[in-house]
């Protein structure tokens, strides 16, 4: 299936990973749909190292990796109804028994670290590597970046775009906490030309 290049407009990879399915024009898009599709996001998203992709999609196979997709969207759609809930407020140690999922898929990682070559300088630095064992292990860079947006974020900053029938959610970090839309050039154009559209009306 041919996707539009996913939308990472959240302010935050864990809120990314709900908007991998959205309506960025008129037609629902679900970046997530089969195993390829997940690759592409992860890829993407700057989630798993390009070798490690390439390394899995060669030994994994087609059903193997769709069988991940199918987890990564059931996780998706568990963390919009976690997110959703709390959305709005700070979040407090009460809703830690509700982060079980995300714990279980958390404790599965086989993450070390190692002495490694400074990116793009002189030097050695201390890097957090991973054993990418099996296809599933695709779903742990997921729940780490969902993990850190539960501890990191406030939640009273998660919002919803307020464009019809948009699904995008974000993390208003504007000075004001004032941001209405995913996309101002598209959600927020289209409620200003509908808005415009009312106003010659009532004048007719």
């Amino acid at each position: 299936m041919d996707r539009p290049p996913a939308m990472f407009i959240a302010d935050s990879l864990g809120l990314d990973f709900l908007n991998s399915v959205a309506t960025p024009v008129d037609t629902p898009v679900d970046w997530l749909d089969d195993g390829d599709g997940l690759i592409d996001w992860l890829s993407q998203a700057k989630l798993v190292p390009a070798e490690e992709l390439d390394a899995l999609k060669a030994r994994a196979r087609p059903a193997e990796l769709d069988k991940v997709a199918d987890q990564a969207r059931a996780l998706r759609e568990w963390f919009r109804g976690f997110v959703l809930e709390h959305a709005g407020r700070p979040l407090t140690a009460k809703a830690l028994h509700e982060l079980g999922p995300l714990n279980s898929i958390l404790q599965r990682d086989e993450a070390f670290l190692q002495i490694a070559p400074r990116h793009g300088e002189e030097g050695l630095a201390l890097q957090r590597m991973r054993r990418w064992q099996s296809a599933e292990a695709l779903l742990l860079p997921v729940a780490e970046a969902m993990a850190k947006f539960v501890c990191e974020e406030d939640f009273s900053d998660v919002k919803a775009c307020e464009g019809h029938n948009c699904t995008m959610l974000f993390a208003d970090h504007t000075r004001r906490r004032a941001r209405r839309w995913c996309i101002m050039a598209v959600c927020g154009n289209r409620a200003k030309q509908a808005a415009h559209r009312s106003r010659l009306k009532g004048r007719q």
